[in-house]
């Protein structure tokens, strides 16, 4: 995801640009991960809506299925447009595509099959791939991985999922929202274990009450198949299920690509080390997205990508802050944040000053049958300048649009607090938690 966009940009700044692509242009986020998990989502989302609580909303709708082959089908079909969409905006951009796989054979030299590229400047954008653990080796059928069940064109009976992070709770909402029966392990003692505890609480309460089986602490010590499915030996015991799948994080592909030839340094993990404008120990060597590290997020690699070139064209506008970066998880409830989390603002040495507002007091939320979850303004306690926000509920992906940008301005709390928001909407929700940080909340 982070090289077509850091292509355009510099097309846009007046540089020649060449852009070699081993797939398809896009990513991971484009055809196995941000885009077609969210059109599977949305369609799972709409059957639990009008299945489960259709009485609720007045909706009498008898024998509400779902056809599977259908929604893949749709996912497909999103998928296909935006990828038209890369190419076209390839054309227009006067981007010279190159299908291959690049490896780097001195500074200003990549080798593509047969033909060398010259450049005075290259962008690695390799992205990463999926990883497992010991013993679980993808099989592709009775264990998966997140590339598997995002294509797969059917859904099991029931799933035992490892990993309790974004992917993995983002895949439970999926099959629990499908009437599959789910069971969630995490090795840490909480889902979510890099947002702020109080989200990872509110989740767990969710998932429980959403029927899916989530246990927590427990290490996975293998795998075999059994009883048509497979049997996940545990250090608390035998999890079977028709099918497993793997979700415990992706690893950079920055090996076998000729990194070493010009003394491109990368961590132990094989992650490439850059500094704050993406560049790599080795002149004329950028680097950015999933193989850099940081957040492994589609929107942070095109960030990345456009900081990379600005700096190549003697464009700079800003160096790459992490604390910027606004991490989304499309469950349900939805998690959205940005920042720092209470603790990790206690851990730096930080007075802090806490604001919350939940949203079984806000009337678009009860109006919307969505009224668990909330919204938390993390604030230095002496300067009121928010170091953080944290939302799990309702559309939180798209509200934290509005505390990123006070973030981005160094903003203070009382100001988002005091920004006039449209009502009813689900947005004053994030003005209150504001106001909240002073004790000057309305609704509560």
């Amino acid at each position: 995801m982070g090289g077509y966009p850091a292509a355009i940009r510099a097309s846009q700044l007046g540089l020649k640009v060449a852009l070699v692509e081993a797939d398809k242009l896009g990513g991971t986020c484009l055809h196995v991960g941000c885009i077609p998990t969210k059109a599977l989502l949305e369609s799972s989302e709409l059957y639990h809506r009008v299945s489960a609580r259709g009485q609720e909303f007045g909706i009498n709708a008898e024998k509400v299925q779902f056809d599977y082959a259908r929604i893949a089908a749709r996912r497909d079909s999103v998928v296909a447009q935006l990828y038209k969409g890369v190419q076209y905006l390839m054309k227009k951009n006067k981007i010279e595509v190159i299908a291959g796989s690049g490896r780097v054979h001195d500074r200003n030299t990549l080798d593509v099959g047969a033909k060398q590229i010259k450049a005075k400047h290259l962008v690695v954008a390799t992205g990463s791939t999926v990883r497992t653990l010991p013993g679980l080796e993808f099989d592709g059928k009775l264990i998966i991985s997140s590339d598997h069940a995002t294509l797969s064109t059917n859904v099991p009976e029931s799933i035992c999922i490892i990993g309790g992070g974004a992917v993995g709770v983002e895949f439970a909402t999926l099959y629990s929202q499908l009437g599959v029966k789910v069971t969630l392990i995490e090795a840490l003692d909480r889902l979510v274990p890099l947002e702020d505890e109080e989200i990872s609480k509110e989740m767990l309460a969710a998932f429980k009450k959403a029927g899916i089986d989530c246990r927590l602490g427990v290490k996975v010590k293998g795998a075999k198949k059994a009883r048509e499915g497979v049997s996940v030996d545990t250090d608390q015991g035998e999890v079977w299920a028709r099918q497993l799948l793997v979700a415990v994080g992706r690893s950079p592909r920055s090996r076998d690509i000729g990194l070493e030839q010009v003394g491109v340094t990368t961590h132990p993990n094989g992650f490439i080390k850059v500094d704050e404008w993406m560049r790599t120990s080795a002149e004329g060597v950028h680097a950015i997205g999933d193989v850099v590290g940081g957040f492994l997020l589609a929107h942070a690699a095109a960030h990345e990508g456009m900081t990379a070139v600005e700096d190549i064209a003697g464009e700079r506008v800003g160096p790459m802050d992490q604390n910027l970066v606004t991490r989304c998880t499309y469950s349900h409830p939805q998690i959205a944040s940005v920042g720092l989390t209470e603790a990790q603002a206690r851990e730096k040495g930080r007075e802090v000053r806490i604001g919350k507002f939940p949203f079984t007091a806000l009337g678009r939320a009860i109006i919307h049958g969505e009224t668990g979850g909330f919204v938390k303004i993390v604030a230095d306690g002496k300067t009121g300048q928010m170091l953080g926000a944290h939302i799990v509920g309702a559309n939180a992906t798209e509200l934290i649009a509005e505390p990123a940008l006070a973030q981005l301005f160094q903003g203070d709390a009382w100001e988002l607090g005091r920004n006039i928001h449209p009502h009813p909407t689900l947005s004053e929700a994030v003005m209150e938690a504001a106001l909240a940080v002073d004790g000057h909340a309305i609704h509560i």
